[in-house]
Parts: C-alpha cells; structure tokens; sequence
C-alpha cells in the first residue's frame, strides 16, 4: 500500500509543523532558564508541553531507544 502525493504533502506538513512547535517551545524554555544550550532536559520538557500526556510519554521513549541506538 502506498501513499499518494497529495497525502505526502498533509503528512509532511504536520510533521513539519510539529518539530517546528517543538522547537519553538524549547527554545522558550532554554530562554525562561537563562541558559545558553538546548540540551535533553530542555527538548524533553518542550515535548511534553506540546504534546498530550500519552503521546508526549511514548515520544520521549522512542526518542531515547533512538539516541541509545545511535550512540552504541
């Protein structure tokens, strides 16, 4: 099963959209903190106030499984 282009171009906006709200949100909170460097701590706390509970919870969980693979 594959996806039309039309449906390419909705799902790479809302996920475009998304990164860019995480992103905005962390930037804020590296600000509120006074700190100089975005760090895992911040990202994760940007996640959880964009995200709902479970969604945020499960983000968090795969984006650390992400990083201990990569970094193995």
């Amino acid at each position: 099963m594959s996806m039309s282009g039309r449906t390419m171009k909705i799902v790479n906006s809302f996920v475009n959209d998304l990164f860019e709200r995480i992103a905005c949100e962390a930037a804020t909170v590296v600000r509120v903190n006074k700190k100089r460097t975005l760090g895992a701590r911040e990202l994760q706390t940007a996640v959880r106030l964009v995200l709902p509970a479970d969604l945020a919870k499960h983000a968090m969980a795969e984006g650390t499984k992400a990083v201990s693979h990569a970094s193995s």
